[in-house]
């Protein structure tokens, strides 16, 4: 099973619970200060706790054989399936899409297989939790959202190892699939995060068709709403700040915070209720 960044270091983050205290809940963090490349080489890593014993040139072993036996034996043990070469690459088809809408034509499309293959197998495939969706998230903060959810593996080490993807390919600032990567590490932070959180908490993504869109939107079950960006760049903008300014702006005192999580090194303010933080909040939080 794959842990936070904070388990593997014995330590229990609470940064769900501080962005329900408003901005305050993150004013008086002060990063590590870990560099892009360490960020990088967790994102890599993942959550896995035999990977982190293991030199990083045997790491790409142990994730090959940890998929294989565990589609061979889980897969095909409670389902009968043996087709276990088409689950694989279709597994690597739904890396390549990790945190992006789960359009499930295109997957079928790429993947050359019939269309009831891709829903069985893809289901399965979050039966033995190598993937998961995350669910659309409206308030009617327009009347165009999109409903798709959105499609993530549940570790971004074994997302990136089956996208092919090291930190030093990773550290090129035009490679897409540094921000995807990202995402999927701060997805799996977060998901985890909340189960010891004290503040009951349900996660979403929010998009529309105007191009709107949070990352992901932490709906309390009292109603109050934070919001997240993610974003791999080191130095914040303010263009990224736009749309959780915009939930802000609409939602009113039920929206606590909007954080823009980032590679950089600064905690950063941005206006009411919105901060730039760095990524390490999540577990050092």
């Amino acid at each position: 099973m794959a842990v936070t960044q904070g388990e593997l270091a014995g330590v229990t983050d609470r940064f769900v619970d501080a962005i329900f205290t408003r901005t305050a809940g993150l004013a008086d963090y002060r990063p590590s200060g870990i560099s892009r490349r360490e960020l990088l080489e967790r994102v890599c890593a993942g959550g896995y706790p035999e990977i982190h014993e293991l030199p990083a040139g045997q790491r790409a072993g142990w994730f090959r054989d940890y998929v294989r036996t565990t589609i061979e034996c889980d897969v095909v043990e409670m389902s009968g399936i043996r087709k276990v070469t088409e689950m694989g690459q279709l597994l690597r088809l739904l890396a390549a899409r990790s945190g992006c809408e789960l359009v499930m034509q295109s997957l079928i499309e790429d993947s050359a297989l019939e269309r009831q293959a891709v829903y069985d197998h893809c289901g399965w495939l979050e039966t033995i939790h190598l993937v998961t969706t995350l669910p659309a998230w409206s308030r009617n903060l327009t009347r165009r959202v999109k409903k798709r959810p959105k499609v993530f593996l549940t570790d971004p080490g074994l997302a990136a190892w089956l996208m092919g993807k090291t930190p030093a390919a990773l550290e090129n600032p035009i490679d897409p699939a540094t921000g995807q990567l990202v995402e999927t590490f701060v997805f799996a932070e977060l998901r985890r995060g909340l189960t010891w959180a004290e503040t009951e908490v349900a996660l979403f993504h929010w998009q529309d068709r105007a191009g709107g869109e949070g990352d992901f939107v932490l709906e309390a079950a009292d109603g109050r709403v934070a919001a997240l960006e993610v974003k791999a760049g080191q130095t914040p903008k303010r263009e990224w700040f736009r749309w959780l300014a915009h939930m802000r702006d609409t939602l009113g005192e039920a929206f606590t915070a909007g954080v823009v999580l980032y590679g950089g090194q600064h905690t950063l303010p941005f206006g009411e209720r919105l901060m730039a933080v760095p990524i390490s909040a999540l577990w050092e939080c």
